[in-house]
């Protein structure tokens, strides 16, 4: 029988029908008593992706976003939004604090996301790792596999599990974790180490390479890149330069990007809000226009914060090669007072890794950075890490530490709103410009996040556009942010009237499905076969010619 064709105005008027009888069964369930779990009723919706912004009403259902409607809609629990935004809850991939109270200062802040891209968790450790938060965390979780503690591991014999544990190989004395250039063998180990945090699932691969620019060489890091390349995941990198001059801070992020764009493999530049900015910022988006997954994140401080004996910080660079003084950039975190090489010096020797802040840019960069299209803010929250600490230490008896791991968010809305940027580009640096590029690596649970849609999952973060400030100070770091009443994650209510609800751990893990190895160890007869030339070891260069560092420590010595 032939098929008799559809007129257009009959498409169309069967379209309308169809659209208007969906329509009438949405509003119906809408209304059903006891449609939705949560409703936020009122709110102005945003979400970066799609570019909506509306006032809406919200219907959650099993963690999720079921509806977003003019229409008047009810549920179990309802919030009134009235002035205020509601928008995808915020995510933060530079973040060292994964323990109850930082968790509990980042959601004052708006966070539903807590990652750690850069430093990141011993691979031999990473299963575990998720396995102790599992249904005990209140906000989402992940961590890339770290090649500092791998090298601690293999190198020293220190186990380190994570950044709150760092004192274990930074405070030991031993120095192999950054000083020693590892040859093939030992340096196949340390892959080998964190190729175990890949198969278990690993959000890529983190290095603090500029605290081991002496030990780690350029074949070092091309091969870590390749690794997390053949998972297509992502490496994270404190360049080899940073801090540094422009052309320095530029050279050390070109490093990683020129071996990202060699090997097809996603990378983040953290924190790069240090001279040269401009210059990365247009890398960056350049390589995003010819279809790279690059990305950048910074926090919106003046001030970074680091340890005492960073090798940046040693005379030779800080003084001589990069023109500052300690006595107007390091200033001690929990006293407030100034160094000087002299107390520098004797501070080492009772303390080595004691935090310090570190002043090295003009407040006026910051606003620079509030206005780049693509960059991420990630707040590079340092562990407060101190006996009798426990979720339910009061916020003012906290021991100081840098604002930015309490604040960033809310610091980057307000300066945001001061300076006359768009509500919509603040709040893209805030959840999907992290949310996108983790997506494109094809992690699931960054696909159904970052977005304010239906369907996605309901990690949604409500604050009132007017008054959201950050409270934290160089003198008070821990104070809480403020105009940010309502958090949720996972469809549930974790901040209600600007109170963390105790015992509440809705938290899920971020993490990709564990699988087989894919590592291929670097071998003299393969590279030959492919390239013509014998590596002599992980430097690089003609075979046979390798330059010899005096200031380096020969492995396994």
């Amino acid at each position: 029988m032939s098929e008799k064709k559809m007129t257009r105005r009959e498409f169309n008027a069967a379209s309308t029908a169809t659209i208007a009888l969906a329509t009438t069964a949405t509003v119906a369930n809408a209304q059903s008593s006891d449609a939705f779990d949560l409703v936020i009723l009122s709110g102005r919706v945003m979400d970066p992706e799609t570019s909506f912004d509306g006032v809406a009403n919200v219907g959650v259902r099993n963690g999720r976003i079921a509806a977003i409607t003019t229409d008047a809609i009810t549920g179990k629990e309802i919030i009134d939004a009235t002035g205020h935004v509601v928008t995808a809850g915020f995510i933060d991939t530079h973040y060292h604090w994964p323990r109850p109270m930082g968790n509990k200062l980042a959601l004052r802040d708006g966070r539903t996301t807590v990652l750690d891209l850069e430093m990141g968790t011993l691979g031999t450790s990473m299963s575990q790792w998720y396995a102790e938060r599992e249904g005990n965390n209140q906000t989402n979780y992940g961590a890339a596999s770290a090649h500092e503690f791998a090298r601690a591991l293999v190198l020293d014999g220190i186990t380190t599990n994570d950044t709150p544990e760092a004192m274990n190989h930074r405070g030991s004395g031993k120095t192999g974790w950054s000083s020693t250039r590892p040859d093939i063998e030992t340096g196949n180990e340390i892959l080998r180490v964190l190729d175990t945090g890949l198969t278990a699932g690993g959000l890529g691969i983190g290095s603090t390479l500029g605290y081991m620019r002496d030990g780690v060489s350029a074949r070092e890091a091309f091969e870590l890149q390749k690794l997390a390349g053949l998972y297509g995941r992502q490496c994270g990198f404190h360049f080899r330069y940073t801090p540094g001059t422009d052309t320095m801070e530029s050279n050390g992020i070109q490093e990683l990007l020129a071996n990202a764009a060699a090997l097809g493999a996603p990378a983040i530049a953290c924190h790069f809000n240090n001279p040269g900015y401009n210059l990365v910022h247009e890398l960056l988006t350049r390589m995003r226009a010819r279809g790279m997954n690059v990305w950048g994140e910074l926090y919106p401080y003046a001030a970074g914060s680091t340890a005492l004996n960073a090798v940046f910080l040693e005379p030779e660079v800080w003084v001589k090669q990069l023109g500052y003084k300690y006595e107007d950039t390091i200033q001690d975190a929990l006293t407030g007072e100034w160094y000087t090489e002299q107390s520098r010096a004797e501070m080492l020797k009772k303390e080595p890794a004691r935090i310090v802040q570190v002043y090295k840019m003009p407040e006026s960069a910051i606003v620079d950075w509030l206005k780049m299209p693509g960059v991420a803010i990630a707040s590079d929250t340092m562990p407060i890490v101190v006996d009798g600490l426990t979720w339910d230490t009061p916020y003012e008896d906290l021991p100081n530490t840098h604002p930015r791991g309490a604040g960033s968010c809310a610091r980057a809305l307000r300066m945001g709103r001061e300076h006359g940027i768009p509500l919509m580009q603040s709040i893209s640096q805030l959840n999907y410009n992290s949310a996108r590029p983790l997506s494109e690596m094809g992690l699931k649970a960054m696909q159904e996040r970052g977005r304010m849609q239906e369907g996605m999952v309901a990690d949604i973060t409500i604050f009132d556009p007017a008054t959201v400030t950050d409270k934290a100070t160089y003198v008070q770091g821990a104070l809480p942010s403020e105009g940010i009443p309502y958090v949720i994650v996972n469809g549930t209510v974790v901040v209600k009237d600007s109170e963390v609800l105790k015992g509440v751990n809705p938290g899920q893990p971020i993490r990709f499905e564990p699988t087989e190895s894919r590592m291929e160890p670097l071998a003299i007869e393969t590279w030959t076969n492919t390239f013509y030339a014998v590596p002599h070891d992980f430097g690089g260069g003609v075979p046979g010619s390798q330059p010899h560092y005096e200031h380096t420590v020969p492995c396994c010595e």
